[in-house]
């Protein structure tokens, strides 16, 4: 990873790495994609266009300007090597939080939290997730394949174990993954209820925070490559994020945004601005 200042961030996280209390990275890689590919795409255009917003928060009365964050980039993958990203996105997060910083990653498909988990888990062995996303995740496979932003969250139960796991906004998947939950993690469909006691439960635990951006409704949020009606808005979103952020949140991601699927570039802009939210709070 290159210490050094970056020409090409996203807006104001232009600190030297020593000073930077988080360190923003980019995982492109959508090579799991189920349907339609392009995220990996998202974290050049969210730097792109992070300069369209400012860095000043009206809903939290926060500037960016006041932080100290290091964007590191984009991690360069191979191609054709599923494992070998997810270790060198492993890599990654693992030096971030050796050098006493917290890890923020862009993806990217969904697969690329897998990476990050296995680092975070390792320094924290009593991890627990929150999940915001249309999808559960938690198929064992996808045609055959184990390593699948269909079955990141299986993985990530792997790493963590029963009742660690808190899902919201789920409305998809097998018959087979809603019957699974039931018995090893905690799913809330369809929307964003009950968040308040799962922040009650995770008082003084780590979290880790994975935003896959469909939670979202694809009335305005439809560059993402697996869209799902009935989804929550840009507000909604935001307001359960401040409850979150009540909890030890010890490394997070933001992934599956689509941005040649929204040719206005509204998705786009909001990801920059959903962005700026996390960072403050983060």
């Amino acid at each position: 990873m290159s210490r050094t200042r970056n020409i090409h961030t996203f807006i104001a996280c232009d600190h030297e790495y020593e000073d930077s209390d988080i360190v923003l990275f980019g995982a492109p890689f959508d090579g799991t994609t189920s349907y339609r590919p392009g995220t990996r795409f998202a974290s050049a255009a969210i730097r792109n266009e992070s300069y369209g917003i400012e860095t000043y928060s009206p809903y939290l009365e926060e500037d960016l300007l006041d932080r100290k964050i290091f964007d590191a980039g984009d991690l360069e993958f191979g191609f054709g090597n599923t494992e070998r990203v997810l270790t060198a996105i492993e890599e990654m997060t693992q030096q971030i939080l050796d050098d006493k910083k917290k890890p923020f990653m862009i993806g990217g498909e969904h697969l690329v939290t897998l990476g990050s988990m296995r680092a975070v888990a390792k320094r924290y062995p009593d991890l627990h997730i929150i999940h915001f996303d249309a999808h559960a995740d938690l198929r064992d496979e996808y045609l055959g394949e184990k390593l699948s932003h269909a079955s990141v969250m299986r993985r990530c139960w792997e790493l963590v174990g029963d009742d660690k796991i808190y899902q919201f906004g789920i409305r998809s998947g097998e018959r087979e993954e809603f019957l699974w939950a039931k018995e090893h993690v905690s799913t809330q469909k369809f929307n964003l209820d009950n968040l308040d006691l799962a922040v009650k439960a995770l008082q003084g635990k780590p979290v880790y925070l994975t935003i896959d951006l469909d939670v979202l409704d694809p009335s305005v949020f439809p560059g993402t490559g697996t869209p799902e009606a009935g989804g929550v808005n840009f507000t909604q979103l935001t307001e359960a994020l401040k409850e979150v952020f009540q909890l030890n949140i010890v490394a997070m991601d933001m992934n599956e945004l689509s941005p040649v699927y929204d040719q206005s570039g509204a998705s786009t802009a909001l990801a920059c601005k959903l962005l700026r939210e996390l960072l403050l709070q983060f």
